[in-house]
């Protein structure tokens, strides 16, 4: 008789002493033998030390090693690693529920949505939970597009907003060649890098002609569909460029033209990371849509699409839909209202901007010693690094910039380097909001050590 009716041999139970010990944990040359045969590279090559732990503004790897982390991971652990308020939220959300049919809503969601829209303006009280920045922002085109009944977009030379679809097609900094025709419709602004001009027209204070001189040929171009301007406030993969005062004010003027709406990606500036709550506080101007991630989830996915009352009542009627597995999740949201609670309670906007000004004091003094630094900028805890080869010609130099950085994490700093054509080479430098002083001067010591070293 078989042992089963399927006719399939049935494998006894195992005895106590048959059950073999648990396998011994790879060592460090197979763990790289694995990655090389079943990794897919999907940003050039990893980074050769595997991450065991985290904690605070400190990586550890395998060996026990300490490395001082200056990009907040991929600059979302705003409160540093593994933040015991998030590590808290998330074993509530475990205990509570992590995961729902897409149209319920959990207690998590509607107080999350409440605590961001409390601390936003009246104009930007309706907001979408969503994963990435890629899924925000292509929310908010989505909605821009259904809104204003055109379907172009117009973004700036140097922006990133991310890998999906709509997202992508508004990203020109990199990423573009070798994968077919994007959506249609996507034009292209100079971006105002007065560091390095656009359309070779000025150096160091921009007069802002790039935007005048870009909007005449985007309207050369427009076949008459306009539906929004995206931009980041402070362009960060494009080498941490911060548009001149009043700029943004004049961008939305110009959308106000042309009935265009005008998303703000804050992505990587919002929630204190330039020393306000959010970008466009200091911009003296407020956004038809804002867009959010990194830095709301503190390492978690969890992003936003925030608008107003009008625009969402009017895609609402209009049917707009964006259903995904994960919208409204609650254990991300769980994580959200944390990391509000602790950013608004240790008022980290306002430590950022001081330890901000302390940091990039220190770049400065570097500048002051290497002429291989050519120009330090940015805002509050995101500081721009550009290398150059000649301080006068500015002519960039990736090659020597990637040696520092190589040179940096061998001391035990993990540096963030942009090398992209005609963008320069530029270290993007984020850390935690929760960074100490000690930290900072830790992190500037290794620098200027790897810069000797190399130079």
């Amino acid at each position: 008789m078989p042992d089963s009716i399927y006719n399939v041999s049935v494998t006894p139970a195992p005895t106590a002493s048959s059950v073999s010990q648990p396998p011994t944990a790879p060592s460090e040359a197979e763990m790289w033998d694995i990655v090389e045969h079943h990794l897919v590279r999907y940003g050039g090559r990893f980074t050769p030390r595997l991450i065991e732990r985290a904690k605070g503004s400190y990586l550890y790897d395998r060996q026990g090693r300490k490395i001082l982390d200056f990009t907040s991971g991929q600059m979302c652990a705003t409160l540093g690693h593994n933040h015991p308020d998030i590590v808290q939220a998330i074993h509530k959300a475990c205990e509570d529920v992590l995961h729902l049919f897409s149209g319920m809503l959990s207690p998590s969601v509607v107080e999350l949505a409440h605590s961001l829209c409390q601390i936003l303006p009246p104009n930007l009280q309706k907001a979408l939970f969503l994963n990435t920045g890629s899924e925000a922002n292509e929310a908010a085109l989505r909605m821009a597009k259904l809104h204003t009944g055109g379907f172009e977009v117009v973004g700036l030379s140097a922006s990133w907003h991310g890998m999906t679809a709509g997202a992508s097609a508004s990203t020109f900094v990199s990423a573009r060649k070798g994968y077919g025709p994007t959506i249609p419709g996507n034009l292209a602004l100079p971006t105002p890098n007065c560091y390095r001009c656009p359309i070779r027209h000025c150096q160091d204070q921009c007069d802002m002609a790039c935007l005048e001189i870009g909007f005449d040929l985007v309207d050369s171009q427009s076949v008459g569909a306009y539906a929004a301007v995206i931009a980041e406030p402070v362009l960060s993969a494009g080498g941490v460029v911060v548009p001149p005062e009043g700029y943004f004010q004049r961008l939305q003027a110009y959308c106000q033209e042309r009935g265009m709406l005008l998303i703000l990606d804050e992505a990587q500036t919002a929630f204190g990371r330039l020393g306000s709550f959010f970008a466009f506080e200091q911009l003296g101007m407020v956004p038809d849509i804002l867009t959010l991630s990194k830095t709301l989830g503190g390492g978690l996915p969890l992003a936003a699409t925030v608008t107003s009352d009008a625009i969402e009542t009017d895609c609402y009627e209009k049917g707009f839909i964006y259903y995904t597995s994960h919208v409204s999740d609650p254990m991300p949201a769980e994580v959200g209202l944390a990391v509000l609670r602790v950013l608004t309670n240790q008022n980290l906007a306002d430590r950022a901007a001081t330890m901000g000004a302390y940091l990039k004091n220190g770049l400065l003094k570097l500048k002051d010693r290497y002429e291989a630094i050519g120009d330090v900028r940015g805002r509050g805890l995101l500081l721009g690094v550009e290398l150059v080869k000649d301080r006068t010609t500015r002519e960039p130099d990736p090659e020597t910039g990637a040696a520092i950085t190589r040179r940096c994490l061998e001391l035990g700093l993990s540096m963030n380097i942009t090398a992209l054509p005609g963008m320069g080479s530029v270290w993007r430098i984020a850390p935690p909001l929760t960074v100490t002083q000690a930290e900072l001067d830790e992190g500037l010591a290794i620098l200027e050590q790897a810069i000797r070293d190399c130079l």
